[in-house]
């Protein structure tokens, strides 16, 4: 097993103190948004070996199935399918969707075809994978993620009083529900940018009023005044609004599939991902939006954001999975206590431990690591570990 060292990327939404408060260090000032832990080509995490520090996916590229084990290596080929982060909210992300694996595969063999650089800024697919991913809360964590029921869109707008929204209610009261919410996007995100700077500024003004106001939807205007003074006339103030507010509580956790909207507001949490960066933005953002593209991907169905919380494996308390229905993935959470035994973890898959809380243990054979919280460790398949201690660790690996 190796101890990883991780990069910090410093987008500009993240919490300047956040991280280094989990990591018991001094904030810099400046947003430290992400701790990445994996073999990412963008940015690796390394390892030590007594040679001198490299890159985890170097020894990945030089013994895939010494590192990964037979079956994530045929399953996936020779790369680390996931990618595990610390991601620290500090303002609200994008509002984006993820492709599934054939839209990701013809949309990336389509902009190859035609030569659009892949750091081009209008580029939308940087790779040839899907993007499903999972958001673990560490503290009480919010989100806006998949279709509201049409007929409840259609209520929390009119109650919003905004002349300019009648439309869009009148839509998603009279079609049937999949094109209620295609044509009420398609229109919010076309619309004449003035225009709908004004009747955003004004729906903000009365979400900051309902939001003060006890009543069914008192969190969620809260929430999308937040997104409004984030984001002063962006479009995708009104498309959030089509979408579930959620709140997660620490260890509760959201599943983010193909093809369903969302975005993160605020909180920190774990987060783990098929090793893809193919994101299609729908609004708050000053980023390249491709409208076409975009209505081509979401999936414009009402889906209900089906809180997780992780279900205990074999028997043993002390770790929990979130189930998701996906293989790149699987992420536990164990909470070892001081006078239980070690807990074992089963060998064959590529496992990445990180510890959020407390101090935890990890021994192989005569080898014995300390984590303390966001430190982690890269466990080879043909490895056994057992975790001790008291604190939390969380396991990602692949589900196969």
């Amino acid at each position: 097993m190796d101890r990883l060292t991780n990069t910090v990327r410093p987008y500009a939404w993240g919490s300047t103190t956040a991280i280094p408060q989990l990591l018991g260090t001094e904030p810099t000032g400046e947003p430290q948004a992400e701790l990445w832990m994996g073999a990412h080509p963008g940015d690796s995490s390394r390892v030590d070996r007594g040679s001198g520090p490299v890159a985890l996916s170097e020894l990945i590229d030089a013994d895939p199935e010494g590192e990964l084990g037979k079956v994530a290596a045929d399953r996936f080929g020779p790369r680390l399918p996931f990618l595990l982060k610390i991601l620290a909210a500090g303002s609200p992300l994008s509002l984006q969707v993820h492709p599934d694996l054939p839209q990701a595969k013809a949309g990336f063999a389509d902009e190859e075809d035609r030569g659009v650089p892949v750091e081009a800024p209008h580029r939308n697919y940087k790779d040839a994978n899907h993007k499903p991913e999972l958001i673990c809360a560490l503290t009480p964590f919010e989100g806006v993620c998949g279709f509201r029921p049409p007929a409840e869109a259609a209520e929390l707008l009119a109650s919003l009083e905004v002349d300019s929204l009648e439309p869009y209610v009148d839509i998603l009261r009279a079609e049937p529900e999949g094109d209620a919410l295609r044509e009420v996007l398609t229109a919010v995100l076309t619309a004449e940018r003035g225009a709908m700077a004004e009747t955003v500024a004004r729906a903000a003004t009365a979400a900051e009023r309902l939001a003060g106001h006890d009543g069914p939807w008192q969190d969620d205007y809260a929430a999308y005044a937040f997104l409004a003074r984030h984001y002063p006339g962006d479009p995708g103030v009104i498309a959030a609004m089509l979408l579930n507010h959620v709140r997660l509580q620490p260890g509760e956790a959201l599943f983010l599939g193909a093809g369903v909207p969302h975005a993160y507001l605020d909180g920190l949490g774990v987060e783990i991902m098929a090793n893809s960066d193919n994101v299609l933005r729908c609004g708050l953002t000053p980023k390249h939006v491709d409208v076409p593209e975009l209505l081509r991907v979401v999936r414009f169905e009402p889906t209900a954001p089906g809180v997780l919380r992780p279900e205990t494996v074999g028997g043993d308390g002390a770790q929990g999975t979130y189930r998701t229905p996906i293989d790149e993935f699987r992420l536990s959470r164990i909470e070892p206590a001081e006078g239980d035994g070690p807990l074992r973890l089963g060998t064959g898959t590529p496992d990445i431990l990180l510890c959020t809380h407390g101090t935890v243990r990890l021994r192989s054979g005569a080898e014995e690591l300390l984590l303390t919280p966001g430190e982690s460790a890269f466990v080879p398949a043909a490895e056994e570990v057992t975790v001790s201690g008291e604190g939390t660790v969380f396991r990602a690996t692949v589900a196969v």
